[in-house]
């Protein structure tokens, strides 16, 4: 006999996306059907794959995609990654708006940013390439933040860029009222997501309350809540856009620790609990021959082969 677990029915999320005119699964299909049998007739793509020399063009391939189901996988992928679960404390979004997040790195190459890839903090050093779609007239911000380094309280985020009131998609021509840092994970701590958010704004916002100072190396005043930014503004902006990365301790950590944060580099160790042993009893049966030895104190002995 098997016992079933039926999974426990989770609570409807709160769906704060971007209002968004999508093509009904009829006329997708409709679509898709038509292209296939242009294909079929197409006399010199049938002779191509026959000789196998056909190139399917990706580029193509990956623009349907960000289209059609792109922003539902990225949805999951983030889900998974508990994005939502922690910064917006259960509320989800649909990314419509792809955004493209590189960092340039000395010899030319290109880091990209995807959905959870690693990066390292040393090619993280210096603010990235962002670049979207956006209408000419439309105003977004844009932050990068960090929900699990902060080392006093782990409901809290560091804050390391945010750049608001942007025209179209000139994020130099917005307002830094944070300017970058770099990541800064610290050593024993693992991997950390590193989270690019985009918000589209109705409107030019007053962002005084939120802004630091430049430049701001104070980790206290890098203290953030991404849920109670969007609480305080979700009248007149709207989560579009996300990207984000994983990242673990290396070298330029401590050079950032030392050189920008003016402070001591804290190093975490995991301590293993004591492994549990039931209670001994006196007549233990089916047991091995080393049974006692797990009972006895550490400064005795042991016997036996190990």
């Amino acid at each position: 006999t098997y016992m079933i677990f039926s999974p426990l029915s989770e609570e409807p999320k709160t769906d704060i996306s971007l209002p968004h005119d999508q093509l009904s699964r009829a006329k997708q299909i409709k679509e898709r059907k038509k292209i296939l049998r242009d294909n079929h007739q197409n006399v010199e793509m049938e002779r191509a794959a026959r000789l196998r020399t056909v190139l399917i063009p990706l580029d193509e391939v990956r623009a349907e995609w960000e289209k059609t189901s792109g922003p539902f996988h990225k949805q999951r992928v983030a889900e998974h990654c508990g994005i939502f679960r922690d910064l917006f404390k259960g509320a989800t979004f649909i990314p419509w708006v792809t955004l493209r997040v590189q960092y340039s790195q000395e010899d030319e190459d290109l880091v990209p940013v995807y959905y959870g890839n690693i990066v390292t903090p040393s090619e993280a050093s210096s603010p990235p390439e962002v670049s979207y779609e956006a209408d000419k007239g439309s105003l977004w911000t844009l932050l990068l933040t960090n929900p699990d380094g902060h080392l006093r309280n782990t409901d809290s985020e560091y804050l390391h860029w945010l750049v608001t009131n942007i025209p179209g998609n000139d994020i130099q021509s917005g307002k830094e009222i944070c300017h970058y840092l770099p990541p800064f994970p610290a050593m024993g701590t693992g991997y950390h997501r590193f989270v690019f958010l985009l918000f589209k704004q109705d409107c030019p916002i007053d962002f005084h309350e939120d802004g630091r100072p430049t430049p701001c190396h104070s980790l206290k005043m890098r203290t953030f809540s991404t849920f109670d930014f969007y609480r305080k503004h979700e009248d007149a902006m709207t989560p579009a856009g996300l990207a984000f990365f994983q990242c673990q301790w290396d070298s330029s950590v401590t050079w950032v620790f030392h050189q920008l944060l003016n402070m001591r580099e804290p190093v975490f160790e995991f301590v293993r609990p004591p492994v549990y042993h039931p209670p001994q009893v006196k007549f233990p049966r089916h047991q091995p021959l080393r049974y006692l030895d797990r009972y006895r104190d550490t400064e005795e002995p042991t016997y036996g082969i190990y």
